[in-house]
């Protein structure tokens, strides 16, 4: 039997979750077909279409009718941080000091072309204190708060819930779901399931569309985006119109091979309502209106090589503008960044099918050399919409932005019994002074290294998480070095 725990074998493949994780490792030994990941979340058909050939092969592949309803796990779940505010791709979650709750649970039904899920998420953390920052210049530009307010934080999350129309190779929907776009699996450049999902309106292909040796797969979204209650911004009562589009291509000539692009863009809400003009920004030239329009885009590729339990990807990003092509020949990668990773799996065909697969991520969104002469901001900041590339005061992409770095090297081993994963993660927070380091500054960058040990129990309807992590902070906030434990325990069950 697969390593297949009780959240991963009933529920819906969320973007960033533990399902989507581990049917990408099975699809680089083709347990799983070859298909394009850089347009997630996906859709119930999608994920039956991945999971298809599972049973046959001693897994735990669903099999679905035209109709049904399916109850998605109950799970609760505790986080301690002793120091300082620390987690990161937990969706709607902000783990501040001291403990933090969080419980999610819903329904999955399906009838012909319609779909609906219904899976919010209730959370409140303790958010003790803890001394602030000296330094307040980021802050002002981007609405990241580095505590939410001075005592208990609650709220109340729609979740991953999405309905949604897949007719004949078209997805039409509504939905507050996390978006993953692009190959990362930890440092996505554009969106990710870093911060809360947004309540948004999306169209696209439901499968890759078949175009000579092209295959394309799409999905353009227009979304709400909001401020939290601890940004001082007013403009448009801190509500931005997000638009983007993420094109992913693959070619029959070079199975496993996709290449894609993103472009997102935020404007401030208009009083009266988006026009047709605002919904086609992610289309329009980024010379038009730049005071006011904050531009994020990026390119990247991934390669499955078929049987081999290996895959490679990468993506650039920038978060601004070209006004010219010679502007953007002379200086590609300013306000830009990359992230670069692989995995592999080392597979064992006993008589109960095991694995062990080694992954590693690297991102730079720092300071590019080419632009240390240039007018900079940070990235994911703007200078007009100081919201920055946020939701309810999270970032939408990458924890290592505005303007960082981080890395992880991680080695994750599957069983029947469920999932042990050894991991060191670093994460470059901010940088100050004079990028060239002169005169050199000995507090001038603060960078946090974690080791963690993480354990998923499968226990037949139930399954239980385990995360311990020792977090070491050099330079916090540019002042002393800090230590954080950071434990997290949590359990996920199917009453039906």
């Amino acid at each position: 039997m697969l390593a297949c725990t009780v959240a991963t074998a009933h529920s819906q493949t969320f973007a960033g979750g533990e399902r989507e994780n581990y049917l990408r490792y099975l699809q680089t030994v083709r347990l799983v077909p070859l298909y394009p990941w850089g347009a997630r979340a996906f859709s119930g058909r999608e994920t039956d279409s991945l999971e298809a050939g599972l049973a046959a092969k001693g897994g735990e592949g669903r099999r679905r009718g035209d109709a049904h309803l399916e109850w998605l796990p109950i799970g609760l779940s505790a986080r301690y941080n002793s120091t300082f505010p620390y987690g990161f791709n937990d969706g709607p979650i902000w783990a501040g000091k001291g403990f933090t709750m969080a419980m999610e649970g819903g329904l999955t039904w399906r009838r012909g072309v319609l779909s609906l899920t219904l899976y919010p998420l209730a959370f409140v953390a303790q958010n003790a204190p803890f001394p602030p920052s000296p330094d307040r210049r980021l802050q002002a530009i981007i609405d990241r708060p580095e505590r939410f307010g001075n005592g208990t934080y609650a709220r109340l999350d729609p979740g991953q819930s999405t309905l949604r129309i897949d007719w004949h190779g078209v997805a039409l929907g509504v939905s507050t779901a996390n978006e993953y776009w692009g190959p990362a699996s930890d440092f996505p450049v554009i969106l990710g399931n870093n911060a809360p999902g947004f309540p948004h309106l999306f169209a696209g292909t439901s499968r890759p569309v078949t175009l000579g040796p092209i295959g394309l797969h799409a999905r353009v979204i227009w979304g709400r985006l909001s401020q939290s209650a601890f940004s001082a911004e007013t403009l448009a009562a801190g509500i931005r119109l997000g638009t983007g589009i993420v094109v992913d291509l693959t070619t029959r000539w070079a199975p496993g091979l996709e290449i894609g692009a993103t472009r997102f863009a935020h404007e401030p809400w208009r009083r009266g309502g988006p026009t047709l003009h605002d919904a086609l920004a992610m289309f329009q030239a980024s010379i038009s209106d730049l005071r006011t329009t904050n531009e994020l885009a990026s390119v990247f590729f991934r390669w499955v090589l078929p049987h081999s339990g290996f895959e490679v990807y990468g993506e650039y990003g920038r978060d601004d503008y070209s006004s010219s092509l010679r502007s953007w020949l002379r200086e590609p990668d300013r306000a830009g960044g990359y992230t670069v990773g692989l995995r592999k799996v080392f597979f064992d065909s006993g008589p109960t099918v095991r694995f062990i697969a080694l992954r590693a991520e690297f991102q730079n969104l720092q300071l590019s050399s080419i632009a240390r002469g240039l007018p900079w901001g940070p990235f994911y900041t703007h200078g007009y919409l100081r919201q920055g590339h946020t939701q309810l005061g999270q970032v939408l992409g990458s924890e290592t932005g505005p303007g960082g770095a981080g890395s992880v090297i991680a080695v994750d081993s599957y069983s029947p019994a469920g999932r042990w994963t050894w991991s060191w993660t670093r994460i470059l927070r901010e940088q100050r002074g004079d990028p060239s380091g002169t005169p050199t500054d000995p507090k001038g960058v603060d960078v946090q290294h974690a080791l963690a040990i993480e354990r998923v129990e499968n226990r037949g309807r139930y399954e239980v998480l385990a995360s311990v992590a020792g977090v070491y902070e050099f330079n916090r906030d540019f002042t002393h070095d800090a230590f954080n434990l950071n434990v997290i325990v949590g359990a996920r069950w199917l009453l039906f």
